[in-house]
C-alpha cells in the first residue's frame, strides 16, 4: 500500500502578504508544492491531500489541484475554525485557524493509510519523501505507535528577512526523539540562533542543532492521539482569540505519556522556504541550481 502524502496549505500568509503557497518559483512557473509532488510521486507515495481553508477552494482548484488530478487521486479537506469538539464554537473575533495540529485533524476523513506531512510552503527535497516513503511502507511492530521526523540544520533553515518558528529536536544517540521545542521568533546569530522567551531573555541555540520543519510521517493510530490531545488543548483555551495547538507540541505530549515514539532521520538535503517576500529570490535562484545540475526537469509536468 503507498502513504498518503498530506499537505498543510490552509496557512494565511501574514508575513508573506498573500498566499505564498501559490507564489511561482521555478523556471516553467512551478511552486514549490509541484516540486514536492514530483518528489513525492518518485519516492512512491500514492495520493495527495491538500489541506486548505473554505475561501481558497476555488483558486486552489483551479490553480494547483487541476495540475494532478489526471497523474494522481487528489483530495481536499478543509481546515474550519469551528472544527471543534462538541458543544464548542469559535470565540468572536477569532480569525486564524487553530494551528497545525488542527489542520492535520481536518485530513483524518480523507486519509485511510500511513502518511506523510509538510507545508506548503517548504522546499524539502527529494531525499526527504524518499526518507519518509520507506519509513511508512515498514510494517510498524512495537508495542508502542512509531512515527518518524525528517530532520534538518537549524542553520539552514532561517531567513535573513525576519523572525521564524521552528520545532528544535533533542534525540537519543540511536536516534528516538527525547524533546521537540517549539522555538518562537527564532532569528540568526552568527552560525547559530537566537531568540527570546516571554520574559524577554535571551537564548543563542547551535546553529548545527536539528529541528522539524513538519516532515512528518504518522500510523493512522495518530489521528485517535492527536485528537485526544486537541480536545485537552481546546478545554483549556476555547476562548482565546489567538491561541494555536502547534503539532510538535501534540507530539512531545504524546513521547511523554509513552503514547508513541518518533524517530529522527536527519537529511542532508537543503531546505529552503518562503516566510517573507524577500526569501522568494533565494529559493528561485536555488531551484534553477537544481535544475541546472539536473535534479529536476525544466518543465516539471510536460
Amino acid at each position: 500500500m503507498k502513504p498518503t502524502l498530506v499537505i498543510l496549505a490552509a496557512g494565511m500568509g501574514s508575513r508573506y502578504g498573500g498566499l505564498k503557497q501559490l507564489e511561482r518559483v521555478g523556471p516553467g512557473g512551478e511552486t514549490i508544492m509541484d516540486y514536492s509532488i514530483f518528489d513525492a510521486l518518485r519516492a512512491g507515495f500514492g495520493r495527495v491531500v491538500f489541506v486548505i481553508r473554505p475561501d481558497m477552494e476555488a483558486v486552489f482548484r483551479e490553480q494547483i489541484g487541476a495540475r494532478y488530478e489526471d497523474r494522481l487521486p487528489v483530495a481536499y479537506a478543509f481546515q474550519r475554525l469551528d472544527a471543534l469538539p462538541a458543544g464548542l464554537v469559535p470565540p468572536p473575533g477569532r480569525t486564524k485557524p487553530w494551528g497545525t495540529a488542527h489542520a492535520v485533524l481536518a485530513a483524518e476523513p480523507e486519509v485511510h493509510e500511513p502518511f506523510g506531512v509538510i507545508n506548503a510552503d517548504d522546499f524539502y527535497g527529494a531525499g526527504a519523501f524518499e526518507v519518509l516513503a520507506g519509513a511508512l511502507r515498514t510494517p510498524d511492530e512495537g508495542d508502542v505507535p512509531t512515527h518518524v521526523l525528517v530532520a534538518y540544520i537549524l542553520r539552514d533553515t532561517l531567513s535573513d528577512a525576519g523572525h521564524v518558528n521552528r520545532g528544535v529536536c533533542r534525540s537519543t544517540p540511536d536516534g528516538w526523539l527525547e524533546k521537540i521545542t517549539e522555538m518562537i521568533k527564532i532569528r540568526p546569530h552568527g552560525d547559530d540562533a537566537v531568540y527570546y522567551d516571554a520574559d524577554g531573555t535571551e537564548h543563542i541555540v547551535p546553529g548545527d542543532s536539528l529541528v522539524s520543519m513538519n516532515t512528518f510521517g504518522f500510523r493512522l493510530v495518530f489521528f485517535e492521539q492527536l485528537r485526544a490531545r486537541f480536545a485537552r488543548f481546546i478545554a483549556q483555551h476555547a476562548d482565546s482569540p489567538a491561541a494555536e495547538f502547534h503539532l510538535p507540541v501534540g507530539i512531545q505530549e504524546l513521547i511523554d505519556a509513552g503514547q508513541a515514539r518518533m524517530r529522527v532521520l536527519p537529511t542532508r538535503d537543503k531546505w529552503c522556504g518562503v516566510t517573507y517576500p524577500e526569501d522568494k529570490p533565494r529559493v528561485v535562484r536555488m531551484i534553477r541550481e537544481l535544475v541546472a545540475a539536473g535534479r529536476y526537469p525544466e518543465r516539471l509536468w510536460t
